[in-house]
């Protein structure tokens, strides 16, 4: 029996919607994990990489609050998190110029070489997962799901 039936003990086939939500939700989770045992040697958990990487996309040095409701996380969270980059040299907190009680998060020069790790190192998975995935199926489940995410964004 497949988890997405919508009852215990339902033997009817999951729907296709049900299908579809649990492959979108557990194949973005298995990614992840993929990808962070790739990265398990930089000595960092998959919160810690995906922070940092989340900081280095900013066009702008985030502030706790943004970068947190990036990754999804509450900010006591975040803080907690912050010290523990902080402490490890990857990440510096300022004081924003325009009000002095939000702290913008700067990655550092070992930061950013975590990034760069990060992003060759997922590059290569990517490439990997996807060398034999037809082009244009790629393209059209891509074109899908940035539909989908801008449809839930608006939602929020």
């Amino acid at each position: 029996m497949n988890s997405t039936c919508s009852a215990p003990g339902d033997d009817r086939a999951p729907t296709t919607e049900q299908r579809f939500s649990a492959a979108l939700h557990n194949s973005a989770r298995v990614w992840r994990q993929a990808l962070d045992r790739r990265l398990k040697h930089l000595g960092l958990g998959q919160a810690s990489w995906m922070a940092i990487a989340s900081i280095a996309k900013f066009d702008h040095p985030p502030s706790q609050t943004e970068l947190a409701q990036q990754l999804g996380v509450e900010d006591p969270t975040m803080v907690s998190m912050l010290d523990r980059l902080s402490k490890a040299g990857f990440v510096t907190r300022q004081p924003s110029e325009t009000d002095r009680r939000v702290k913008q998060i700067i990655l550092t020069d070992a930061g950013r070489g975590i990034y760069q790790t990060v992003m060759t190192e997922a590059a290569g998975f990517r490439m990997e997962m996807l060398a034999n995935v037809d082009a244009a199926k790629l393209l059209m489940v891509t074109e899908f799901l940035e539909t989908l995410q801008a449809m839930t964004e608006s939602t929020l």
